[in-house]
């Protein structure tokens, strides 16, 4: 019997927040800091090897980030085992979005893509 792997099996949450004192908004400099939990639901041990991340601003400006691992790390995670970062972006709007996927390998070297489900940034009071 093979193993087949899904994304389904690791489950991805984002928690963004505005950082003010880093900003500066008379230069439409936006920053912001995201906290992720990755988590292994699936039955399979597996290794995040990669990230590809599109952030767009509210004018449709998109950066794309692509590179290895997260925060320099390659972190292997269990079945039931998470793994959390915290990193930042900057964009040029007070709100915008990220979404994206970690390119993972199952343990028995099955490559396969964990979706990052859109989440917003935004400054507080600009959204309702």
């Amino acid at each position: 019997m093979t193993n087949a792997v899904d994304q389904e099996a690791i489950e991805v949450t984002a928690v963004s927040r505005f950082i003010e004192e880093q900003s500066d908004l008379e230069a439409n400099r936006y920053v912001f800091a995201y906290h992720i939990t990755i988590r292994n639901v699936g039955r399979i041990t597996a290794q995040l090897v990669s990230r590809h991340w599109i952030i767009a601003d509210a004018e449709g400006t998109v950066q794309e980030v692509q590179g290895a691992g997260v925060i320099g790390q390659q972190p292997v995670l269990q079945p039931g085992q998470s793994f959390e970062y915290t990193s930042g972006c900057t964009i040029a709007t007070p709100v915008g979005t990220m979404k994206g996927s970690y390119q993972m390998v199952a343990e028995d070297g099955t490559p396969f893509d964990a979706d990052i489900p859109e989440f917003t940034l935004a400054m507080p009071r600009t959204l309702h």
